[in-house]
């Protein structure tokens, strides 16, 4: 099996604390997987884990059969994988296309000297395809599906929905190899939620590789394809979605038999 993501041993401790031990994971080609679990069950500090922001004490990640060891999430994006984590990262003063373009601002760094084929470096000074990274952004929503009336208003008079959807957009135009959502929804209405699922499922059309982090079970199993279970630091099972019920799940979160109503929310 060719796989987009794989670990083998995942291994971080700070110092006495043993945040994650030994996860063995895997994502196949177009999967959407949930990595789901209680709070300080470990999912943060894989996914810091797989993205840069951390080094692992031990094990591998191999992403599409290359074993790698991103020393910065720079280091990740740039492999393909970019991640929307709860505070978005995103410039509230700033409007869609520069948002979208943060950090990858198209610009002309170099002028043609007229009547030649030459062109001269402008040193420190350059120039932002304006025209271009708008006519960019208004693709790459469409693509995705996003609708925002306003492409050039800021986003600090935005929603929250509007605003996550901005981010997932971005996401879905550099990091075709692998998404990753934290916790996409937390933070909105039953509306803006809603949107932002189908936004979901339309990468899922797209063939695009997802990682979602939740609390919410009724979300995880309209949208996921497997359910990744962490507890104290451990992977204790996966399931894939249609082959399993909350109820399993619940147990495997907190390790007890228990009954859960299908719309739960875990925190």
């Amino acid at each position: 099996m060719n796989y987009v993501l794989r670990t083998e041993k995942l291994t971080k401790h700070y110092g006495g604390v043993h945040a994650l031990n030994d996860a063995d994971f895997f994502l196949e080609p177009g999967e959407h997987v949930a990595v789901v679990g209680d709070n300080g069950a470990g999912k943060s500090t894989f996914v810091r884990n797989i993205t840069g922001v951390e080094q692992p004490t031990a094990g591998r990640i191999e992403f599409y059969g290359q074993n790698v060891a991103f020393d910065s999430p720079l280091d990740a994006r740039e492999a393909g994988i970019e991640t929307v984590y709860q505070n978005l990262a995103l410039a509230d003063h700033l409007d869609v296309p520069a948002n979208i373009f943060l950090g990858r601002e198209d610009c002309i760094d170099r002028i043609k000297i007229p009547g030649t084929s030459l062109s001269i470096p402008l040193g420190p000074l350059s120039w932002m395809r304006a025209g271009a990274m708008q006519s960019h952004a208004e693709e790459l929503l469409a693509r995705t599906g996003v609708k925002i009336p306003d492409l050039n208003e800021s986003l600090a008079g935005m929603s929250g929905g509007q605003r996550q959807c901005v981010a997932i957009a971005r996401a879905a135009g550099w990091g075709q190899k692998l998404i990753i959502l934290d916790e996409p929804t937390a933070a909105l209405g039953i509306q803006e939620t809603t949107r932002v699922e189908e936004i979901v499922r339309g990468l899922k059309q797209s063939g695009i590789p997802v990682i979602i982090i939740s609390h919410n079970l009724r979300q995880v199993f309209n949208l996921v394809d497997r359910i990744w279970v962490f507890r104290q630091g451990r992977i204790v099972g996966n399931r894939k979605t249609s082959e399993t019920e909350p109820n399993e799940i619940v147990s495997m979160i907190t390790g007890l038999d228990q009954g859960v109503h299908e719309n739960a929310s875990y925190i």
